[in-house]
């Protein structure tokens, strides 16, 4: 569709989607944090920028993002999943698709987040605030339906220098 794959510019499934669309020919960017272990970027991105806060390091994930694409992980990932969800809930962001990827993953969490709605605690119209699932068309559908509905997108030339010639 055009996009930028934008990542925590970390390892693993971070890596993975850098990887991806680097290798393809699309813009790569990771959001690197700062920390006293682990983290460090991933050599698929076109640009890395690294920060010395979660906080900003959220703020500009969200803000230059047209969709999440939420992937098993850890605290990290919850805490960007529930601030973004809190921001389409409370129409901070608008026509902002949210794709939790991982049925399995994410059961209990699913369920949790569907008692809330029994309870009250949230209405029942912000569990459609989210997509659970683990087809890949489905999510790439889903976020493409908001993205044609709401914008327009122009896909980028693909770089060609980026790719080794044969021979």
């Amino acid at each position: 569709m055009g996009f930028t794959t934008m990542t925590g510019g970390g390892p693993g499934v971070m890596k993975a989607a850098n990887r991806g669309a680097y290798e393809s020919g699309g813009n790569s960017v990771g959001c690197n944090i700062k920390l006293p272990f682990e983290q460090k970027a991933n050599h698929y991105v076109h640009t890395s920028l690294t920060f010395d806060h979660f906080f900003v390091r959220k703020t500009m994930l969200i803000k230059y993002s047209f969709a999440f694409i939420i992937l098993p992980g850890g605290f990290g990932t919850m805490d960007e999943f529930f601030e973004t969800l809190t921001l389409v809930q409370t129409k901070m962001l608008t026509q902002f698709p949210i794709v939790l990827f991982g049925k399995e993953y994410y059961r209990e969490l699913w369920a949790f987040i569907q008692n809330m709605s029994a309870q009250g605690t949230i209405s029942k119209e912000d569990l459609s605030l989210v997509l659970l699932t683990d087809n890949l068309e489905e999510a790439m559908d889903h976020i493409r339906t908001y993205i044609s509905m709401n914008y327009e997108v122009r896909p980028r030339k693909r770089k060609w220098w980026l790719f080794e010639r044969e021979g």
